[in-house]
């Protein structure tokens, strides 16, 4: 069969969309695994369009795709994802090398143009790109109806869509199959689910209806927006053993001011009110979030403000960048970018030099207890893992080293995907380091 290779850029949820562009391809080509370097009949190139920086780096991975190309390693060329479908026009004239540009959000001609023609009975079967660990991404929807005033999502996406519960069961299932205990549920709004199929919120439903997908054993929730957040997902979190008590949330700003020019839909009171509320009813919950430096209209009081915040809310992961200008969105038309390159770069360091202090102090609370973790993978003696309160790909690790007395003379990778209680005996501010507790 003719070889193909995938190269996915950005985020998770390009991730899954590849993996259901290869199901749908599977019969008539041979997959190159990502990363692997040799000639291929056909290469991809899933990009990113969010912001400055994902944009130059879809772009350089072309032009290295199209040199390629040009030195008889590739034979077909096609782009697809956010940056194409936001530079439709432009792109097919500034790199003609390519042979097809395609866009993000329907994948059907793309797989027609590899020769396949779509199944939309299947399309809820992914082929994994990354079969060695034991969690995998689930999107529930696409799209977004928020209309926050620096982010280009809705531009690139469309409008919100959830996929129905009984697809997302069958797919569920379909990646317990194949070995995966943990699913991270992702969109561009997790807590909007539902509410265009069944006028009404109904994350908290989904995550009940998943639980009971036999082999799937932990449920972790990404990307949820503070406006109108649900209770009823609180209450799955602390009433469900199978719900990690840990919630990524994107907060993004603490200033009234530089939220309502955000378009967030909230202000500082009430974000500090979800906070306070989160921890109460989740006794235990780690909270993730995000927050932008230097957005339009944020003083250096407006940020002083984020880092008293940050050092009050106490977050056990919080990442940042700095604001960036996407062109289309009511921010870029309707207010200038009024703080400089150079004291973004500053309060980003400032804030992220906070945060860091936060991480290591929680990190080291945690020295002497005793958790339940997941075994993600095997490096170099050392048994990778995670327990409910770190996510794949974006927190630190549970490191345990392999010693086979210890573990009764058991294959190290065949650990991988089982759960084991280790005992945290060290820390620093990103990782932690423990001992075997019990098999």
């Amino acid at each position: 069969m003719p070889t193909l290779q995938v190269i996915t850029l950005g985020c998770s949820k390009n991730t899954v969309d590849t993996e259901h562009l290869l199901y749908q391809v599977r019969n008539a080509y041979d997959i190159v695994p990502e990363g692997e370097s040799c000639p291929v009949d056909v290469q991809l190139v899933n990009t990113c369009g969010f912001i400055g920086d994902a944009k130059e780096q879809s772009v350089q991975t072309i032009l290295e795709s199209v040199r390629r190309k040009q030195a008889g390693e590739i034979g077909r060329l096609l782009v697809f994802g956010c940056l194409s479908q936001r530079y439709r026009k432009e792109l097919p004239d500034l790199i003609p090398e390519v042979d097809g540009w395609f866009g993000a959000r329907d994948l059907s001609p793309l797989v027609r143009s590899l020769g396949c023609e779509p199944d939309m009975a299947t399309s809820h079967r992914r082929v994994l790109t990354d079969g060695r660990h034991p969690y995998a991404y689930l999107k529930i929807s696409e799209g977004c109806d928020r209309r926050c005033s620096y982010c280009a999502i809705p531009l690139i996406r469309g409008n919100h869509h959830s996929v129905p519960m009984e697809v997302l069961v069958r797919e569920a299932e379909g990646l317990a199959a194949q070995g995966i205990r943990e699913l991270v549920i992702i969109a561009q709004d997790t807590t909007y689910y539902g509410l265009d199929l069944y006028k009404k919120r109904s994350l908290a439903e989904l995550l009940r209806r998943l639980s009971a997908v036999e082999g799937i054993e932990w449920l972790r929730i990404h990307y949820s927006y503070p406006a109108d957040f649900p209770d009823d997902v609180l209450d799955e979190m602390a009433d469900n053993p199978k719900v990690c008590r840990y919630m990524d949330i994107p907060l993004q700003h603490i200033d009234d001011g530089v939220l309502e020019k955000m378009h967030r839909g909230v202000d500082g009171a009430w974000t500090r009110q979800l906070i306070q509320r989160m921890r109460d009813r989740v006794p235990g919950v780690v909270l993730r979030t995000t927050m932008i430096v230097g957005h339009p209209g944020e003083t250096p009081h407006a940020f002083r403000k984020l880092l008293q915040f940050v050092e009050d809310a106490r977050f056990e992961r919080l990442g940042a960048f700095a604001y960036s200008e996407e062109e289309g969105t009511y921010g870029a038309l309707h207010f200038e970018d009024t703080v400089g390159p150079r004291a973004k770069k500053n309060r980003l360091g400032k804030l992220m030099e906070l945060q860091r202090g936060i991480s290591l102090a929680y990190n080291q609370s945690r020295v002497g207890t005793e958790v339940r973790v997941l075994v993600d993978d095997f490096l170099d003696g050392i048994l990778v893992c995670r327990s409910e309160f770190e996510s794949p790909e974006v927190d630190g690790e549970i490191l345990l080293r392999y010693d086979p007395a210890v573990f009764d003379g058991i294959e190290p990778n065949s650990l991988i995907g089982n759960f084991l209680e280790v005992r945290i005996v060290s820390a620093d501010e990103y990782d932690l380091t423990a001992e075997l507790v019990q098999l």
